[in-house]
């Protein structure tokens, strides 16, 4: 009789789980420059990963061998279900009598309370585990440029100091942090022995290399695409979890232009939106209080650069200052303020992932 109600359930199960009610609509756009199935998916508000197949199987006859589009060839988009499926859930059945039914944690496992990771430099290797707030979530930090290319440049005091090295130095102080609070990290531009420093001039090198230790290529375009293709691979990989990219940048303007913190996202995702606007208004919460006689100006804007283009995950662009500016070189000189950037990015960062828990 047991036996009996087991399949009556698993044949009602089958049964509904093949029924899908669904209206489709087919649309078709144009291969631009530059596009791949990735991006082109990702720009028509469909998700990448979950669409890749079907894009392959309406198109195979209009990609070239290796999967990639043709510039101003048509391509068809998989049809977008606009009515819910609705599906029975069956719960697995559990034999009580089992011996793993009664089976008690093992409560004399040592706790741990740090972890090492020699990235962060001897004074900050230990990382001690805060929360596990985070558990689940993936992050992606992008430093900009590195290796033979050290970004904007200017000299401070007859010494040369350059985007590179304080794009890392802060983006290492914000690795740091998610992954004591139980994030899973990927710092995608890294360099072996710089490490997290206090100290004001940070010395110029060019031994970063991109995730896992590839060298970083001397030409931008190829940069770019190196990054982006490290990045997107890893997200394939994690499909299902939370993931968001974190890029940091410092800008070169006039020396008389003083700017605040700012922010890009993509135009198209509402996730990097939202994601960029609580970031930005956790540093409008911080300069409201460490300096109320000043008007904060950073802001928030949609941009079609390289990587916030062609990147997977919701992300968040971000510029920490003008490096040629005397008050931007506050900011990025003084390895506190640093160290504040950091830690007023990861406030965002923990809205960010508490409000996407409400929403989803």
């Amino acid at each position: 009789m047991k036996i009996l109600k087991k399949l009556f359930f698993l044949f009602f199960y089958l049964a509904i789980s093949s029924i899908v009610i669904a209206q489709t609509s087919q649309k078709k756009v144009t291969a631009n420059a530059g596009d791949g199935i990735y991006s082109i998916l990702r720009n028509n508000g469909l998700e990448p990963t979950k669409h890749y197949k079907a894009f392959i199987k309406l198109n195979k006859d209009s990609l070239t061998e290796n999967l990639t589009l043709i510039k101003g060839k048509t391509y068809i988009l998989p049809s977008i279900e606009k009515d819910t499926i609705v599906r029975v859930e069956i719960p697995p059945i559990v034999d009580k009598k089992t011996p793993e039914a009664h089976a008690k944690p093992n409560n004399n496992k040592p706790l741990v309370k740090e972890i090492n990771n020699p990235i962060f430099g001897k004074d900050y290797e230990n990382i001690p585990l805060e929360s596990d707030t985070l558990n689940g979530t993936v992050y992606y930090l992008i430093s900009g440029h590195g290796g033979p290319d050290p970004g904007a440049i200017e000299t401070y005091n007859g010494k040369l100091i350059s985007e590179d090295e304080y794009a890392y130095d802060v983006t290492l102080r914000l690795a740091r942090k998610l992954i004591s609070n139980g994030a899973k990290v990927y710092i995608i531009i890294k360099d072996k022995n710089d490490g997290i420093r206090d100290e004001k001039i940070l010395e110029v090198d060019y031994d970063e290399v991109n995730f896992p230790n590839e060298p970083i290529s001397k030409s931008q375009k190829l940069r770019l695409r190196q990054r982006t293709r490290t990045v997107n691979n890893l997200y394939v990989k994690h499909k299902g979890a939370y993931q968001r990219l974190i890029v940091t940048h410092i800008d070169s303007r006039s020396k008389g232009k003083n700017i605040d913190v700012f922010f890009y996202h993509h135009y198209n995702s509402k996730s990097g939106k939202r994601l960029a606007k609580n970031i930005h208004k956790s540093f409008k919460e911080k300069y409201a209080k460490y300096q109320p006689n000043r008007i904060y100006s950073g802001s928030v804007k949609s941009r079609g650069l390289y990587l916030v283009k062609k990147t997977l995950p919701a992300m968040v662009y971000i510029e920490l200052g003008n490096i040629k500016n005397k008050k931007d070189q506050k900011r990025i000189l003084n390895y506190q303020n640093r160290k504040a950037l950091a830690k007023w990015i990861f406030n965002g960062l923990l809205v960010d992932f508490n409000e996407s828990k409400r929403l989803y």
